[in-house]
């Protein structure tokens, strides 16, 4: 494609803000100027300056913003197949963790790799998530838990995204685990924070992210970690709520995070909450599922106070070892009752708020060129179908 084109015969869902259900355009024109879009509306309406460029037609295909996957751990080494095994034989993720499976586990696997091989082994992962559309990923450090693999993992991910037509999005999770031997207060004071320092110097962090929950970080702990990342100027999330309730919401909120993540046992207070401090809600609905929980994240509240939800794959070794963005749509309706419309949302312009990102999420002038092409007539179908990758093409910065 040219630098500047017009797209003609798709159907767009734009997923603009305001826009009612998916902002569907039956019969739309997208003008498309280098890495930005220009325009978009019915064909029939397309300028006239702008008819007169070179087209481009995907016969009557859905467009939609590409995906953005807005959790993931896909950098790290190893698996936890074997904690699957004892799952499925009645061991909680509490009594795996206890017995120094969990995410200790994988710290020594990812501890005796080095750049390379996290690179190498992340990469099909990347691939497998730009088959689905998707245009940009977040990767989280927190396998490591020492400083020096904290910044490979953190180095790693930049690296795939200088190898591959994707943005990659860093987050900074030193407070993940605490390691063997060590107590919380001392992990955070002598390991994460000067991590954190040495990353951020290194230009290798753009959001600072923690674990709270009983079988890794208190409340006070992980306030110091915010504090910190405050006064480096970075944002802050948060895995909170996930296993217990513990106030990691009302922490978040409180540190107005861009996003608090898992958050099933969050109450209505919380989702109150998070709604005044303009947090975004992630739901991951693959840990839930892989977990075998029950209790699920307060759609209803969330909705009832009007907190944008996004979906995410939180794709990880252990606990939600799932490789598929539209798999985690599907669970989203199927599992928490969203609807494919706000599944579709949940991935795309609630997943980029969750990230901090502006500049994308929906097909709107002065967007990303970052689209997706897909081989359905129906927004719907993309929740619909689970085992199924309709996508026909994908868009990135304007390049097919």
């Amino acid at each position: 494609m040219s630098a500047r084109v017009l797209i003609t015969e798709v159907r767009a869902a734009t997923m603009a803000v305001g826009a009612a259900t998916y902002g569907l355009i039956p019969d739309a024109a997208i003008a498309l100027d280098g890495d930005r879009i220009l325009w978009v509306g019915p064909r029939a309406d397309c300028p006239g300056e702008l008819a007169t460029l070179p087209r481009h037609s995907f016969d009557g295909r859905l467009v939609t913003p590409a995906l953005i996957d807005c959790h993931t751990h896909i950098v790290h080494a190893g698996h936890r197949a074997r904690e699957f095994e004892m799952r499925l034989e009645g061991a909680s993720y509490e009594e795996i963790a206890r017995a120094g499976g969990g995410i200790i586990s994988t710290v020594s696997a990812t501890r005796a790799a080095g750049e390379v091989s996290l690179v190498s082994a992340a990469l099909p992962r990347v691939d497998a998530l730009i088959a689905e559309g998707v245009s940009t990923i977040e990767i989280k450090s927190g396998y490591g838990l020492d400083i020096d693999t904290e910044m490979t993992m953190l180095r790693a991910a930049r690296a795939l995204g200088r190898a591959r037509p994707v943005t990659i999005v860093t987050s900074f999770l030193g407070a993940h685990a605490v390691p063997s031997g060590m107590d919380g207060d001392s992990y955070v004071d002598d390991i994460c924070l000067p991590a954190l320092d040495a990353a951020q110097a290194e230009g290798l962090v753009d959001a600072v992210d923690g674990f709270c929950e009983g079988i890794a970080f208190n409340p006070s702990q992980i306030a110091r970690v915010f504090g910190h990342a405050r006064a480096l100027g970075l944002p802050v999330k948060l895995h909170a709520e996930q296993l217990s309730h513990t106030g990691g919401t009302q922490l978040a909120a409180r540190y107005g995070a861009l996003s608090a993540d898992h958050i099933e046992y969050a109450a209505e207070a919380d989702a109150a909450a998070l709604a005044r401090s303009g947090t975004t809600a992630v739901l991951l609905p693959g840990a839930f599922y892989t977990l075998h929980e029950t209790q699920k994240p307060p759609v209803d509240s969330l909705r009832r106070h009007g907190v944008p939800m996004a979906l995410a794959t939180d794709w990880n070794p252990g606990s939600s070892p799932m490789g598929s963005l539209l798999l985690a749509m599907n669970m989203g309706c199927t599992l928490f009752g969203l609807t494919p419309a706000e599944a579709l949302a949940a991935t795309t312009r609630n997943a980029a708020r969750a990230l901090g990102l502006t500049d994308r999420g929906s097909i709107a002038p002065g967007q990303r060129a970052d689209l997706a092409i897909w081989d359905v007539e129906d927004p719907a179908e993309l929740s619909y179908r689970f085992g199924v990758n309709p996508l026909h093409a994908r868009i990135y910065g304007g390049v097919l």
